[in-house]
């Protein structure tokens, strides 16, 4: 059976640098009827596990290590028994959620993540935060783009840890160069198209960020 997307919308707070906001999160569940991954697990570990259903997770990805991302992911490990991947440079943003427990997995740049029909290859797109990481799948024809690339535009750059040159070098190098129909699944709002950001992005790398 071929794989699918299946999207939740889970509600909590972002906190960093001393402030914290009310956020609404995409949570994504990629897999078939047996055997799933989720991507960054925002908030409510139950809800994501009701939605998993009878499934085997085989996977908690983080996208990165802002709190909102991977606030309910130990607890899902926990109910669940997967293992939770983070990109290594991610860690000391991490540990300011969880510090008395590291992900299981380090996500490597080019490695593939497979489960259910669905084969998730990491690029890692540092910019919004160090250890930033998109997965893309080919077979379906998308990309999860975490807080890295939104409908209108790359992802914020303006607290700790990030940095706005590198963003845009990360989604020229690493986003752009997709075929422009993949669709584009973000940590939070509105899907887009690579082709639709396209123009806007070129036009912000055409003018030296």
């Amino acid at each position: 059976m071929a794989a699918r997307i299946e999207h939740l919308v889970t509600s909590g707070q972002f906190s960093l640098d001393g402030g914290t906001w009310d956020v609404e999160n995409n949570v994504w569940i990629v897999g078939d009827d047996h055997e799933a991954i989720v991507i960054d697990a925002a908030h409510d570990a139950d809800a994501i596990a009701e939605a998993l259903g009878d499934r085997r997770l085989t996977a908690i990805v983080c996208t990165h290590a802002h709190n909102d991302h991977i606030d309910a992911a130990p607890a899902l490990a926990e109910r669940t028994g997967a293992p939770v991947w983070l990109h290594h440079d991610d860690l000391p943003l991490w540990k300011q959620t969880h510090p008395d427990r590291e992900p299981d997995a380090w996500l490597v740049d080019g490695r593939t993540i497979e489960a259910g029909g669905a084969a998730l290859r990491v690029l890692h797109t540092p910019g919004h935060a160090p250890g930033a990481v998109c997965l893309y799948d080919p077979g379906l024809a998308t990309v999860f783009t975490g807080d890295t690339l939104f409908q209108g535009g790359p992802g914020a750059t303006g607290r700790s840890f990030s940095h706005f040159p590198t963003i845009i070098d990360s989604i020229r190098d690493r986003l752009l160069t997709l075929p422009p129909e993949t669709k584009v699944l973000t940590g939070h709002g509105d899907a887009t198209t690579i082709g639709a950001e396209a123009p806007q992005l070129e036009e912000w790398i055409a003018r030296g960020h």
